[in-house]
């Protein structure tokens, strides 16, 4: 394929994945739990780490609304058409991973939070293993000197997808819950295996807790 072809097929896919994505948000009832620190650090300025399960990112362009963020995106190909997708809800993405450019892209993050961005980042992307957050978003934390907010998403009704991480589709007209854990610290002192560990057990428990709020069913929590 041309790259003028490959180039025109990401635009046409990124755009239709974005036309899902706000359908999708329209057609379900979303609430948000424990929201208050990150909506007034958003309001005041204070920037801050946003970090979720890779599973979560399809409806995760509607947990921030600051003024600008830039996402860690791994470099592989489809990274180039999540990146694109984010991009038509004015999000930027920074390149790399960690297995793929992985300082370049932590690079590209901290120059973007000297310009003012707000960073996320989904630490057990982009091959996992799932649900365990790799060292990456504790450094990147205690780098730019700013906390981690985690930050989880369940549903009423979703199809899990065959994938690494069971991506999480909600189904329409059913209940969205965004639940945001208290925000982590990481001292620049700190080992960065042991804060992974904090992030890790973050995320998962307010997955538990988004899964109870809304009633997802047993047989498709993810939560151990």
């Amino acid at each position: 394929m041309s790259d003028s072809r490959r180039a025109l097929e990401v635009a046409l896919i990124s755009w239709l994945g974005a036309a899902f994505i706000r359908l999708l948000r329209m057609l379900v009832r979303v609430e948000y739990h424990g929201e208050g620190e990150i909506r007034r650090r958003e309001r005041e300025g204070e920037r801050f780490l946003l970090a979720f399960w890779h599973r979560h990112l399809l409806l995760m362009p509607y947990a921030y609304r600051g003024s600008k963020i830039s996402i860690l995106i791994s470099q592989h190909r489809d990274g180039e058409l999540i990146a694109r997708t984010m991009a038509h809800f004015g999000h930027h993405s920074s390149r790399g991973s960690s297995t793929r450019g992985g300082a370049a892209g932590m690079r590209e993050l901290l120059r973007r939070f000297k310009e003012g961005y707000d960073l996320a980042i989904t630490p057990d992307g982009p091959k996992g293993p799932a649900r365990v957050a790799k060292a990456g978003a504790a450094q990147l934390a205690a780098l730019a000197g700013v906390p981690i907010i985690p930050v989880a998403m369940a549903a009423s009704r979703a199809k899990l997808l065959a994938s690494w991480d069971r991506f999480v589709i909600p189904k329409p007209f059913c209940r969205v819950c965004f639940v945001y854990g208290e925000p982590l610290t990481v001292d620049r002192h700190e080992d960065a295996e042991r804060a992974a560990e904090r992030l890790t057990e973050a995320l998962n428990q307010a997955e538990r807790r988004a899964e109870q709020l809304a009633g997802t069913p047993q047989e498709v929590r993810c939560a151990a």
